[in-house]
């Protein structure tokens, strides 16, 4: 679970070690007090967590990754995203662009490129798009444009892998409370707005994801 330590992807990563899975995250080295949380509330599940530190734009890194927990891996929840809100495209410098495609979609060729040598029939790989793909927001144009190409992606490999046993598919949520909102994710003056126009007229929480990620890595999705 590229993403592990925090937002969506911890609560996955907890969900899926509830489920009875051994979890290995991947996650920014300076986030390694986040990682270690996550490392106890596996194990308290009684199952391995294993932590690798690194940086998703990074190729070398990604590249390794699967590799680095290929034994009984069938399960690649891929989470991780970078956001930063820009009121103008004006604003938005090549390199926060080549930031936000490498850590978003570069990285998921990056890990599965090698990963697929030795990924087995029944292997169940889960993008994370968004609502930013079909509804994008005025101030998050670089990141739209990821979550857009992860959307199609996914339907891409989905069709490529499946004749293998390999199941593609994408979680794509609306507004979820995560440090990523916090952090430059949304600007500041509309964050008490966050996810008041849904219909339920507040944000999601990362717990309320987590299901729909191990529905998708179970044989109860079989045929999704």
């Amino acid at each position: 679970v590229p993403g592990g330590d925090s937002g969506i992807g911890r609560a996955a990563a907890i969900a899926f070690a509830r489920e009875g899975a051994d979890v290995a995250i991947a996650y920014m080295p300076a986030e390694e007090h986040d990682a270690q949380e996550v490392r106890g509330l596996i194990e308290a599940e009684g199952r391995k967590a294993v932590l690798l530190p690194g940086d998703l734009s990074d190729e070398g890194y990604c590249s390794r990754l699967a590799a680095k927990a290929r034994d009984g891996l069938d399960i690649l929840a891929l989470v991780a995203g970078h956001q930063v809100a820009s009121p103008s495209i004006e604003e938005i410098t090549t390199q926060q662009l080549e930031k936000v495609f490498a850590v978003n979609v570069f990285s998921i060729f990056w890990v599965l490129r090698p990963a697929l040598s030795f990924l087995p029939a029944g292997t169940s790989i889960i993008l994370t798009s968004s609502i930013e793909a079909v509804n994008p927001n005025a101030t998050l144009p670089d990141y739209a444009a990821t979550k857009g190409a992860i959307k199609a992606l996914s339907g891409s490999l989905a069709k490529q892998l499946a004749p293998k046993g390999i199941r593609v598919n994408a979680v794509a949520p609306g507004p979820v409370w995560t440090a990523l909102q916090i952090s430059g994710g949304q600007l500041d003056e509309k964050i008490p707005q966050f996810g008041l126009d849904t219909p339920f007229k507040r944000a999601g929480q990362p717990v309320e994801l987590a299901p729909l990620y191990v529905l998708l890595a179970s044989q109860e999705a079989s045929f999704v």
